[in-house]
């Protein structure tokens, strides 16, 4: 029987997550979690690059863990944990960091983006966020990380740390590979369909939150941007809005792109709007409700988190033992 390849992906618990996560990250997840042995991550450690309220940190990780269970991650299929938890993340970001060049990490996409955001905070862990990152990854031999196109730089860093490494001493990591997931992998900004949805967008109306009540859902999809003319078809180019918008209508409903096609045709707009809202709406609304139940037994999500801690370290651990010996460490 093949051996099963090892998968890594984490979220930071800040503001509320997004349909974009929902579709982009977490649905693939529970795909994911059979065919892999996957290490899902809340990243925390991540999350303090840009400065938190601190109770409100600590709230939003446990509404993130009973998210995920809601959602129908499995702690029994995968190893589900707080980063911070582990500290062989910030260890072995350490030892990186010496393999890891001030260039590469200037010339990356995000931390020009925080930076311009964060104009007033431009600390070094903005900066060093990516080999952070490259730790994460690389404690537990991670074979493939899945990703949308917009954090491909973030697993190229993490091949260059580790096979620099591994070409200094010897082979020490295995050199991940980027999974780019083809369904949903990327939903746009309701309001400027030409920007990713994100769960910091300056606009709320722009981005559905999993948090949103269906009101809430329904009276973001109606403000909707779509395009001039009325023809309902997937042409990203010329229909920004609109094919979003059918995006969307099919990631929530299995329907194919064409299939959603077909049943616009000859609608309108406001139709239209109303139907995709109605689709998302349909979907939360039970992951909210398993959500809220989960949250009123802090004793089982705490349970969860010691589990997955500790089978996380075991893994990360034995890596860290291995570089610490590789770069010469005296160690008891």
């Amino acid at each position: 029987m093949e051996e099963r390849k090892t998968l890594y992906s984490a979220i930071q618990p800040t503001n509320n997550l997004t349909i974009g996560n929902l579709i982009g990250a977490i649905k693939n997840w529970l795909n994911l979690q059979n065919d892999y042995d996957c290490y899902f991550a809340i990243a925390n450690m991540h999350a303090i690059t840009v400065r938190q309220v601190p109770a409100e940190l600590r709230q939003k990780t446990l509404s993130m863990l009973a998210l995920y269970l809601a959602c129908g991650i499995d702690p029994e299929k995968c190893v589900l944990y707080v980063q911070s938890h582990v500290p062989a993340h910030a260890e072995l970001c350490w030892v990186l960091n010496t393999f890891t060049y001030v260039g590469e990490m200037e010339r990356m996409t995000q931390f020009k983006d925080k930076s311009l955001r964060h104009a007033e905070n431009i600390n070094m862990g903005l900066m060093d966020y990516p080999v952070l990152m490259a730790a994460d990854i690389l404690l537990y031999q991670t074979d493939v990380v899945p990703v949308g196109l917009d954090q491909r730089q973030h697993v190229e860093i993490a091949r260059d740390v580790a096979q620099r490494f591994n070409n200094a001493f010897t082979p020490t990591f295995k050199v991940p590979e980027a999974l780019y997931m083809k369904v949903g992998a990327k939903i746009n900004d309701l309001q400027d369909p030409s920007k990713k949805m994100s769960k910091s967008a300056e606009n709320p109306n722009g981005s559905i939150f999993l948090t949103d009540d269906r009101d809430t859902v329904i009276r973001k999809f109606k403000r909707a941007v779509t395009d001039s003319g009325s023809e309902i078809k997937y042409d990203p180019e010329n229909k920004a809005g609109v094919s979003n918008l059918l995006s969307i209508y099919s990631a929530f409903t299995g329907k194919s792109v064409l299939e959603a096609e077909a049943d616009f045709a000859g609608k309108g707009y406001g139709d239209f709007k109303l139907a995709v809202g109605e689709a998302v709406a349909d979907r939360l609304t039970p992951i909210q409700n398993e959500q809220s139940k989960l949250l009123a037994d802090k004793a089982y999500l705490e349970g969860v988190l010691r589990s997955g801690a500790e089978r996380a370290a075991k893994t990360a651990n034995k890596t860290l033992a291995k570089v610490y010996k590789k770069i010469g460490f005296y160690q008891l």
